[in-house]
């Protein structure tokens, strides 16, 4: 199979699997819709400060793809065994710090100056996902070793199965359930949090025993006794993982916090926002599925010392990213007002939406190729640059851009306390950052020249 084909096929894969996963929360976001406007609120701020915790810990976690796919090119399967045992160390840390932050929300909502009166229930969803978190990290090296070695489909197989328990089980959890002559009451938003512990627990679980009976992993000797906390092994791993995951905490934060600043426009804007939102984070899923496949073959050219091979898989892979990015684009811009009206049965939260999506069209355009590209700098060990360019540019002038421009006024601009408002800032940065990535991937992967 050629090398597009190959890139294509696992970014397939990866896609229908993250694809489910996003249909959680697409899920979580339909029930909570029709549960009520507040239900849908809390649902939107607790999951931006989840994801906000979570998705750094998983970047940091994540950044081992690279390094297993050169193990794996460079014919080293025996030392991968060891190299992933090293890195539960790792996991095991970034459980510890997520389940403290998740488990004590409230510097997080003092901060954004989230409403009072939605405290309690936002705290009680955020502490089940807390218990969550460890499990869901586990399945992320699960996922990450496969995804390393060419294996994705086992874990799409994992994530699509999980789906099929997770809708019925947040709808009976959130709204209740009659079971003849017994009813179970439900309870409320936070039974879709109970759901979601339910099938990470599921992954992780099935995930462990498919490691320990699947003969696909013998070769790499992952069954061996645990070897003490190795310093410089260790020490590698942070050196990638820690700006790694430090860069998209920034860049998945600057996006998620858009939620709690915008909490204080009411109900409606948080609401109509937490829409938009959810599909550009399905949107998000093509250039990731892209991102996570090219810089697969692009570690394991690199790890077989053929640096051209490796150079050609990170321009496949961009270049899928753009057709891909704007085939999506076009078909939200187009659909946007019937995607709002299938989310919500509140005439004003879907009118709003409507508005915002297609901000969200032209975001998507924007962070597509910034996010494959992230993934591509890895394989090269640049890490912080694009970690000085998130911040600078995303949180600068992305979100306090935006924040600045909503509620105070930006320069000659006089405030502009809208939804939109934080969009249009965010795509701006994310359109620099974009083309600094790509320069930089452009640079980094040129083969050495022969003197």
């Amino acid at each position: 199979m050629s090398e597009l084909g190959i890139i294509a096929r696992h970014a397939g894969t990866v896609l229908v699997g993250q694809l489910a996963v996003m249909a959680f929360g697409v899920a979580d976001t339909l029930i909570a819709g029709r549960y009520s406007p507040q239900a849908l609120a809390v649902l939107s701020l607790a999951s931006s400060i989840y994801i906000s915790i979570y998705v750094a810990l998983n970047g940091m976690l994540q950044s081992a793809l690279p390094v297993w796919a050169q193990l794996r090119g460079a014919g080293r399967l025996a030392e991968i065994g060891p190299s992933v045992r090293q890195a539960l160390y790792i996991c095991a840390g970034a459980a510890l710090i997520g389940f403290a932050a998740l488990w004590f929300p409230q510097p997080w909502l003092a901060w954004t100056d989230v409403p009072p009166a939605l405290w309690p229930e936002v705290r009680s969803y955020l502490q089940v996902l807390a218990i969550a978190l460890i499990p869901s990290l586990l399945f992320r090296m699960y996922s990450t070793l496969n995804q390393s070695l060419g294996y994705p489909r086992l874990v799409t197989a994992l994530q699509a199965g999980a789906l099929l328990v997770k809708i019925p089980l947040s709808y009976a959890l959130t709204f209740g359930l009659q079971l003849g002559s017994v009813q179970i009451d439900g309870m409320g938003v936070v039974g879709c949090a109970w759901a979601t512990l339910g099938v990470n627990l599921f992954m992780c679980l099935t995930g462990l025993y498919l490691l320990r009976t699947q003969d696909i992993y013998r070769p790499h000797q992952l069954w061996q006794k645990m070897e003490a906390p190795h310093g410089p092994t260790l020490w590698r791993f942070l050196q990638l993982g820690v700006p790694a995951g430090l860069s998209i905490m920034v860049e998945v934060t600057s996006f998620t916090l858009m939620a709690l600043f915008i909490a204080r426009l009411g109900a409606v804007s948080s609401a109509s926002h937490q829409i938009a939102a959810s599909l550009a984070a399905v949107l998000y899923m093509v250039p990731l599925a892209l991102g996570i496949a090219s810089s697969a073959r692009t570690g394991y050219w690199l790890g077989a010392s053929q640096a051209f091979k490796a150079r050609q898989a990170a321009g496949m892979g961009i270049g899928l990213t753009v057709l891909a990015a704007l085939l999506g684009a076009g078909l939200l811009g187009t659909w946007r007002r019937e995607i709002a009206q299938a989310f919500t049965s509140d005439a004003a939260v879907a009118q709003a939406a409507t508005v915002w999506l297609g901000w969200v069209a032209l975001y998507h355009l924007a962070d597509a190729v910034q996010a494959v590209c992230a993934f591509l700098l890895r394989c090269y060990r640049i890490t912080l640059a694009p970690l000085i360019l998130y911040t600078t540019l995303l949180w600068g002038m992305g979100l306090y851009g935006g924040y600045r421009l909503a509620y105070q006024g930006l320069g000659t601009w006089a405030q502009r306390p809208s939804v939109d408002t934080f969009w249009m800032t965010s795509t701006g940065a994310l359109a620099i950052v974009s083309l600094l990535f790509a320069a930089l991937v452009w640079h980094a992967s040129r083969p050495p020249r022969l003197n």
